[in-house]
């Protein structure tokens, strides 16, 4: 999967087996049967070029790290202190990714419930008020202000 994510276009047998093999060798029939297992594991889907396959990754390999760490985490019998030991492992630089991450995470959840906000108001038949300084609508009040003749 490494090669496949490090190209990052659909790639043959054959491109993968002359990329490993400037490393070590290894045979056109070993790389062809872990290509197709893959396939038939659903880690890639492939598309037939003449009497070849062209094989593309079906996730990132980001989506797939984290695919990996949900699954150890929710196996834990303790959650919380599974992350609190992760987190202990970590370097600085990736606790840096992680309050990154977070911070992105949480954008995004921000955005989503404006974005709710607004539908619900449009649905509704009034727009959404801002709250002063945040650009977000005012919550548990939208519907309610505007909506009075005279106001």
């Amino acid at each position: 999967m490494t090669r496949v994510w490090q190209w990052n276009r659909p790639v043959t047998v054959r491109e993968v087996l002359e990329d490993i093999q400037q490393e070590r060798s290894i045979a056109y029939t070993t790389v062809m049967t872990v290509m197709d297992n893959l396939h038939q594991k659903g880690w890639v889907r492939r598309e037939a070029e003449g009497r070849a396959y062209r094989y593309t990754a079906v996730s990132t390999r980001a989506a797939y790290s984290a695919a990996l760490m949900n699954e150890a985490w929710s196996t834990s019998d303790n959650p919380a202190a599974a992350l609190v030991a992760f987190f202990g492992m970590m370097s600085a630089e990736q606790r840096e990714a992680l309050r990154d991450a977070i911070r992105i995470v949480q954008h995004d959840d921000e955005a989503q419930e404006a974005a709710a906000a607004t539908e619900a108001a449009t649905e509704a038949g009034t727009q959404p008020q801002k709250e002063p300084g945040t650009g977000s609508p005012a919550e548990g009040d939208s519907a309610e202000r505007g909506s009075e003749p005279g106001r």
